[in-house]
């Protein structure tokens, strides 16, 4: 399973360093140390904490997530597969982003729950890329 720095899992969350600092350190995101005496959050931890905090508006800080390429990065929070196609859920800060893609995309990509990736979305099309 892919972990996070608390930089990393700061960026796809949409705040701060410190608030992520401050998040772990109060209990609310679990992390653990790597051999390094970094501070990592699990995947899965990361995507069920940024659903969490999407569906309490508790975002401390105002980000945007559209550029003028229109790239969402988030965290992958869900993935559906199908026979033929999938659904993929991506939290991007306050953003959720569904995209409908077929499974083959999905395992050639290695969209599983707690992976960074980013929606791109032109039109009414959404794309996505694995960080």
């Amino acid at each position: 399973m892919q972990s996070y720095t608390i930089g990393q899992a700061a960026r796809l969350l949409g705040v701060s360093p410190d608030t992520a600092r401050r998040w772990a350190d109060a209990g609310r995101v679990a992390t653990h140390r790597d051999e390094g005496g970094r501070r990592l959050v699990d995947g899965r931890d990361l995507a069920a904490f940024s659903v969490e905090l999407a569906k309490s508006g508790g975002g401390e800080e105002d980000v945007s997530y559209t550029s003028v390429r229109n790239a969402f990065p988030g965290i992958v929070t869900a993935v559906k597969l199908g026979d033929v196609a999938a659904q993929v859920e991506i939290q991007a800060g306050p953003h959720r982003l569904v995209s409908l893609l077929t499974r083959e995309a999905v395992e050639e990509l290695g969209l599983e729950v707690g992976v960074e990736a980013t929606a791109r979305v032109k039109s009414t099309n959404v794309h996505i890329d694995r960080a």
